[in-house]
């Protein structure tokens, strides 16, 4: 939002500077030439708050070569045009970085390495794809328990949609025509004991989960 509101504040200041200028001064080519050096200072400004916004934010666990690689693809990606310059110093812990651009502009800083970064990161995967106990049941069979497991960012009731939404698509699929033409029943239990575990994953949920919680009682029958 505050680059967007930066961005938004250097346009209204040129769109001013256009109406300003010519009463200003009758020289349109002086006119032209604080236009031209104001929108050059504007666009440096605004090139060198992204490049130590980089700095500030991107991630270092290390200074090993694949960590320094990942480094120089990000900052290609973000200065596409310019020189890219990394040196590494073990001793003080950090990467120097120099982006030199076509038009002349330079800009230099360092980025401090970061041990815990990857860990960061791989803890908060870890705590996204955390599978919490989802038993279901069918209306006609409550005693027949299927003790599944759904993202503990999903409702039972979002899991149970997710869950009649991989079993439409399991029917759906190839996979699902063959075994209906081979007089597979098109059942919930040959559905669960048959869906791939990628699509439930993909959908958020599990096949197996031993620690039994309140049951889940399926909306519909069994087949469909």
């Amino acid at each position: 939002m505050k680059k967007e509101t930066n961005k938004s504040t250097d346009v209204q200041l040129l769109e001013l500077l256009k109406k300003v200028l010519p009463k200003a001064t009758h020289d349109p080519q002086l006119a032209g030439k604080i236009y031209q050096a104001v929108e050059s200072e504007l666009k440096a400004k605004s090139r060198a708050t992204a490049f130590d916004k980089f700095c500030a934010r991107v991630e270092l666990p290390d200074l090993e070569p694949k960590s320094i690689d990942s480094v120089q693809t990000q900052l290609k990606a973000s200065f596409g045009q310019g020189d890219v310059t990394l040196k590494p110093n073990r001793k003080e812990k950090c990467l120097a970085v120099e982006v030199a651009m076509p038009d002349g502009a330079q800009f230099s800083g360092e980025i401090k390495v970061n041990p815990d970064a990857g860990a960061e990161a791989s803890e908060e995967q870890e705590i996204t794809l955390k599978f919490i106990p989802f038993p279901v049941c069918l209306p006609g069979d409550k005693e027949l328990v299927w003790l599944l497991a759904k993202r503990e960012n999903l409702s039972p009731d979002e899991a149970g949609i997710a869950l009649s939404k991989a079993q439409e698509e399991f029917w759906a699929s190839k996979t699902g025509q063959k075994l209906l033409r081979d007089r597979v029943e098109r059942s919930f239990p040959e559905f669960i004991s048959r869906v791939p575990g990628g699509a439930l994953s993909e959908a958020g949920l599990k096949r197996h989960y031993k620690t039994p919680e309140a049951i889940k009682m399926l909306r519909g029958g069994g087949k469909g």
